[in-house]
């Protein structure tokens, strides 16, 4: 029923001039004027007055995380939504995060989000939104039958997604996402969970605020005996979310943190070898706010690492402050940089490096990515590729690249929005806020694999993979970087699907 409807809607739309926009009062560029989120807004039949009746729907986004700029009403069963644009920036317009309530038991609606800023998409691969209630708390995507996306000439040929819904319990508040949240506020509560723990190894400090005096927390997880300021140290230094909307992220880097402070045999190994620094939450106001990619003054942040601003980019700033500065330490070898993002229209896990002229690099810097390969199902070393875009230069992974030393490695980690293939499969699988979360405890363990690789860390526990498979795998192909260990087919597979981070 909902897809049929669905159907013949999209037809309509096709089929349909744009007079209709100018009738309505949506005209050219109005979708980019939106600055602020609907408040508990009332969606009722055009000329109706008088008090709300069951199934006219009260839409809401202000609340932490939310956008929805407008809404209009088309019928009794559609809706069009906008989406507010990120603060300061109107280029980019692809989270949301909204409530409705005020239903009707039964009432089946379609919602049109219409002012996509971003022309590929997931959701053209089965990707759904996803929606919980009051009365069913836990994330669930859509069917992807009943969602569409698609160019529609109604609104300036933005891309649309359509999808159906049918509401079923009159009593509940129903969310629907573009993905998972993850908030800042629910990050400040698993931090100080954390802390009351009162583990010897683990430290929270704040590293600085943001330009809405947000925090920017900095974690240290390592055996104490390690911060003595004679001894050297090798050092492990992963950040996320500096893009706010990409919240699998924060699920990975939880998972990270949850491994690292265990009583995991191999974290208790990696505690006694390696201190490990983390920033999980780089952009703190853009994720409380709802933005996709940019601050609250419209910067995205990844294009900064040259030259950041104390009073424009301070979280970014204060991050460069003191990598540059344990840098600088003769005693600390910073090994690794690992700054993790989700992507929008790839599958599986995967990772960006550095390209080097020196070969010898360029074999070891394939060595992690591959490790990890062997332990996360869901990680494609196929999809992994190494450039240097110039649209890239002011991201850190770019920017670490060039200022550490030859030893260290810089990757972008990014994983799907959406899903991941396993080897054999034939559908892919759709990522949950568990298996994010189990990505980042498989980054977290492939250091040990990594470390005793390099006879670094020696015990006897097995490894997962050994130096000569490692080494026999990376072979010569891809000397100039472009993606190392790929054939021509995974080439032009990533072109087609429009890398980007």
């Amino acid at each position: 029923m909902e897809r049929r409807l669905l159907c013949n809607r999209m037809e309509r739309k096709m089929e349909e001039n744009t007079v209709r926009d100018v009738e309505t009062g949506s005209e050219t560029g109005g979708e980019d004027a939106l600055v602020g989120n609907v408040n508990k807004l009332t969606v009722s039949p055009p000329g109706y007055t008088g008090a709300p009746r069951k199934g006219h729907l009260v839409f809401d986004a202000c609340f932490e995380s939310g956008n929805l700029g407008r809404v209009d009403y088309i019928s009794e069963f559609e809706f069009d939504l906008f989406i507010r644009p990120d603060t300061c920036n109107p280029r980019f317009r692809v989270w949301f995060n909204f409530t409705v309530e005020n239903i009707r038991e039964t009432q089946r609606v379609i919602f049109n989000v219409v002012n996509f800023s971003k022309t590929k998409s997931l959701y053209r691969d089965g990707m759904s939104p996803v929606v919980k209630s009051t009365s069913r708390p836990k994330w669930q995507r859509l069917p992807a039958k009943n969602v569409y996306y698609y160019r529609c000439p109604d609104h300036r040929r933005n891309y649309v997604m359509s999808f159906a819904f049918c509401f079923d319990r009159e009593d509940d508040v129903y969310q629907f996402a573009y993905c998972y949240p993850y908030t800042y506020s629910r990050l400040q509560h698993y931090l100080a969970s954390l802390e009351r723990r009162n583990l010897p190894y683990l430290q929270r400090e704040q590293l600085g605020l943001s330009v809405q005096q947000r925090r920017l927390d900095l974690l240290t997880i390592t055996n104490p005996d390690h911060l003595s300021p004679d001894r050297e140290k090798k050092l492990v230094f992963l950040t996320a979310r500096v893009h706010p909307g990409e919240s699998p992220a924060s699920f990975i880097c939880q998972g990270v943190i949850d491994f690292l402070v265990s009583q995991h045999p191999v974290a208790q190994v990696l505690r006694d070898h390696v201190i490990f620094k983390i920033v999980p939450m780089l952009n703190p106001d853009g994720v409380y706010l709802g933005n996709y990619r940019c601050s609250l003054m419209g910067f995205d942040l990844n294009r900064h690492w040259q030259d950041p601003s104390p009073w424009a980019h301070p979280t970014l700033h204060a991050v460069k402050q003191l990598i540059v500065q344990m840098n600088q330490d003769p005693r600390v070898s910073l090994e690794f940089y690992i700054d993790v993002h989700a992507h929008s229209t790839m599958l599986n896990g995967f990772m960006y490096g550095n390209v080097f002229e020196d070969e010898e690099r360029v074999q070891r810097q394939a060595v992690f990515p591959r490790l990890l390969c062997q332990n996360a199902p869901d990680f494609s070393f196929s999809n992994t590729s190494f450039n240097r875009d110039v649209v890239k230069a002011g991201t850190g992974r770019r920017f670490l690249g060039g200022l550490l030393d030859d030893t260290s490695y810089c990757y972008t980690l990014e994983v799907s929005f959406y899903s991941y293939m396993t080897a054999g499969s034939t559908a892919p699988v759709p990522y949950t806020e568990e298996t994010y979360t189990k990505l980042g405890r498989n980054v977290a363990r492939t250091f040990l694999d990594y470390y005793k690789l390099n006879n670094f860390i020696k015990d006897n526990r097995p490894t997962h993979i050994q130096s000569s498979e490692v080494m026999s795998q990376t072979g010569d192909g891809n000397r100039k970087g472009n993606g190392f260990g790929r054939d021509a087919a995974d080439r032009e597979r990533e072109k087609s699907q429009g890398v980007r981070h």
